[in-house]
């Protein structure tokens, strides 16, 4: 049986690198392993939990928002803290546009390369070009001029030599299956998104003072001044300014990123069914609709699926999550095979693999960076696909307007929805009602105002000395790449313990104490590859996650060099 070997898998955040086993053209068996450590947490213990966002939102540098939310939100939770309702309606605005900016810019520039052949573009006629472009939308910019430009630009990078964003990539591959047309047709989008989404992302800098890692979010509520009248809080003309940038947000998911989603998956309809994994569903559910803190005022609802049975969402019970480390490289103090919850998890690294430069890892030994956190000890997918199943199971009218709709332009059923290509339209519906939400959030806060309520912090419990001696407490986050979970113990008004089960810690855990394989390990098992010399299939399956590994694990070997490595045997 071939083995073949990823080195890192490029275009994700973080150090990713997947093992498989090949047999008659398609994936036996995979191990996911994360080749970098986190150590934030051990950081944490000491401190003021006031400061922990702060701390935690440099976990990452691209999911920026997210961290700092999900620590707030525990911090809030342990000391009882409730924050006004128009905190509530800012931190959904800030976060709901993180949301659709990371999806558009991993649709574009992390996952479309998977499906575009960039290089084929160059034999493009200009004006058929225009013509499929306006027959899907129209966008201003579907003119033979403007894509024959891009075409030139085109030709100037392969000319020179020097492709840029678009060099490490497997042009020419069988698996591509776009006309020149279309090709053409996406990579000008994928410069268009480029624009973009630096553009919108100023509702950041307005609400949060900077981008990455806004500085407006605080344990009670938000750093921000509300006043009409005022150049130096949130007045009318910064309102007036982010929703223009809303409708701008909007325009470009409606007509430009829903339409090449839709394009581009009718040529690879095949894609629905491969790369189902687990079958097991898990999202906290987001944006709150009210200050109340309960998860049945949230307007993304909370739930777990199993087995890919739509027809009964399950609750969501946090006491039931526990993280082991059989296959990971850390020790716990009770030993291998047990699980713990994250109020009592543990991060004691022990790095126990080969010495780089090595060929394969020994997985049935310890192999991976990442902890495996299982659900009542099964592994759960989670991102947009998740979430989009629960919300479409629980009759969420827009997601299931929405994915009804995208169902039927494919001419595909539900099934399609649990595979490679079910979680990339699924990313692309959860953009769509995102952006159609994001002005109603905006009207709510400016009604608000209007009717001259200016709260935005609730500083009651703010004075340490009003908190108790113990308090545990635990905060969850949608964000771009799923379910995301933060956990605290505070001991005389200091941190105790912190742990946080991220997105990619889910969907790349390795094997657990059972052998039981994570999400990505399961989803590419069945893949087929039409060149294990070039393995595109799976990069279009483990891309189709979003992995953010910088999250899941935090810090670099520095003298390991090595850049790309691919190798069959």
């Amino acid at each position: 049986m071939a083995k073949l070997v990823i080195d890192p898998i490029t275009r994700i955040e973080g150090h990713l690198r997947i093992e498989a086993e090949l047999s008659n053209g398609k994936v036996a068996d995979a191990w996911c392993s994360s080749t970098m450590f986190r150590g934030i947490e051990k950081i944490l213990k000491g401190r003021d939990p006031r400061d922990a966002w702060v701390f935690t939102q440099r976990f990452c540098g691209v999911c920026t928002t997210v961290h700092a939310i999900a620590s707030i939100r525990t911090v809030e939770n342990a000391l009882g803290i409730r924050a006004p309702a128009n905190a509530e309606l800012i931190r959904n605005i800030v976060i709901g546009i993180q949301n659709v900016q990371d999806h558009v810019i991993h649709f574009y520039h992390l996952h479309a390369l998977d499906w575009v052949d960039i290089t084929s573009g160059l034999k493009a006629d200009p004006a058929k070009t225009a013509a499929l472009a306006a027959s899907i939308s129209d966008w201003p910019l579907n003119s033979p001029t403007y894509f024959k430009s891009v075409q030139d630009k085109l030709k100037a990078f392969v000319g020179r030599g020097r492709l840029g964003p678009f060099a490490n990539a497997y042009w020419g591959h069988p698996a591509y299956r776009l006309p020149p047309e279309a090709n053409l047709m996406a990579t000008a989008h994928y410069l268009e998104a480029l624009e973009w989404q630096k553009d919108v992302i100023k509702i950041h800098a307005i609400l949060g003072s900077k981008n990455p890692h806004p500085q407006t979010f605080l344990v009670g509520g938000m750093a921000i001044a509300l006043d009409p009248n005022s150049q130096s809080a949130l007045n009318d003309a910064k309102i007036a300014e982010i929703r223009s940038l809303l409708a701008k947000t909007r325009e470009f998911v409606e007509k430009v990123y829903i339409p090449d989603l839709l394009a581009v998956a009718s040529f690879y309809k095949e894609w629905a069914g491969i790369g189902a994994g687990v079958g097991n569903y898990l999202s906290y559910g987001e944006f709150p609709r009210d200050n109340s803190g309960k998860r049945e005022k949230l307007w993304l609802p909370q739930g777990i699926i199993i087995g890919k049975d739509l027809t009964k969402v399950h609750p969501v019970d946090h006491k039931k999550i526990s993280e082991y480390v059989d296959h990971s490289w850390y020790d716990y103090s009770a030993g291998q095979g047990k699980g713990l919850h994250p109020w009592d998890g543990e991060t004691e690294q022990n790095y126990s693999g080969p010495k780089p430069p090595y060929e394969f890892l020994d997985t049935s030994r310890k192999y991976s960076w990442v902890k495996s956190p299982r659900y009542e000890d099964t592994p759960m997918e989670v991102g947009p696909l998740a979430r989009m199943l629960v919300a479409y199971a629980s009759g969420h009218i827009p997601v299931k307007k929405a994915v009804d709709g995208v169902l039927a332009k494919l001419n595909v059923g539900p099934d399609a929805l649990f595979s490679t290509l079910g979680r990339t339209a699924a990313r692309g519906v959860e953009t769509l009602v995102i952006a159609e939400e994001l002005p109603q959030w905006l009207d709510q806060l400016v009604s608000n105002i209007a009717g001259g309520d200016l709260s935005i912090h609730n500083g009651e419990k703010w004075d340490p000395d009003h908190w108790p001696a113990e308090a545990s407490g635990y905060g969850f986050h949608e964000a771009p790449r799923g379910a995301l979970g933060h956990w605290i113990r505070i001991r005389n008004q200091k941190i105790l313990n912190y742990q946080a089960v991220v997105p990619s810690t889910w969907n790349a855990s390795p094997r657990d104490a059972r052998g039981v394989r994570g999400p990505y390990e399961e989803a590419l098992v069945g893949t087929p590859l039409a060149d294990p010399q070039k393995p595109l299939e799976i990069l279009r399956t483990v891309h189709s996650f979003d992995p953010c590994l910088a999250c899941a694990v935090h810090l670099v070997d520095l003298q390991h060099n090595e850049l790309v490595r691919i190798n069959v045997t």
